[in-house]
């Protein structure tokens, strides 16, 4: 694994994941949060999907999303591996609920200098409604992409539950050891 794509839905655990897979195998990690919310507001970077596709174009890397649609085809060609966390709503849902409550009582900065504010729930693009509004959609997308010849040959695992998904990663950081002598 070299070019990995960490997938799912919001609240799934992907950058988790990714940050701890990057980590196991020396690949720079890149946060796509971090790349497209640049500034105050919530402010969009003018150059995320190129930043992105810098980024694809890389040996070595490892994201934690499927990217903008304006390079999510490229991210899929130059991925060498997709790890799908593919887990059930209620999990999701569970996850990004303390998540947002967490960032919101604690006022938390995240990217660009934003935090995520009490008023900011009743929008519709805010992460628990997004995640749940998106959540089938989401997966039919990736389930779609996984199985698509124009990625071939693309390494796909996918993992249902967190209960797996650590398993995988602890399994990872097993094989990525080197012999003792």
């Amino acid at each position: 694994m070299q070019r990995v794509l960490v997938v799912g839905i919001s609240g799934a655990g992907k950058s988790t994941l990714a940050r701890g897979l990057g980590r196991r195998l020396g690949l720079p990690y890149q946060e796509m949060d971090a790349l497209h919310f640049t500034g105050p507001g919530w402010a969009v970077s003018p150059s995320y999907a190129a930043d992105a596709a810098r980024i694809a174009e890389g040996e070595r890397w490892i994201l934690d999303s499927a990217g903008p649609q304006a390079v999510r085809d490229l991210l899929w060609r130059r991925a060498d591996t997709v790890v799908w966390l593919d887990h059930p709503r209620r999990v999701v849902m569970r996850r990004v609920l303390l998540r947002s409550l967490r960032r919101s009582l604690l006022r938390e900065r995240l990217f660009g200098g934003n935090r995520e504010r009490w008023r900011e729930w009743l929008r519709p693009d805010h992460p628990a409604w997004w995640a749940w509004s998106r959540y089938a959609s989401r997966r039919a997308e990736i389930g779609r992409r996984a199985g698509d010849a124009r990625f071939t040959p693309l390494r796909v695992v996918r993992l249902r539950s967190p209960r797996a998904a650590d398993a995988w990663l602890r399994a990872q950081r097993a094989a990525g050891r080197r012999p003792q002598t």
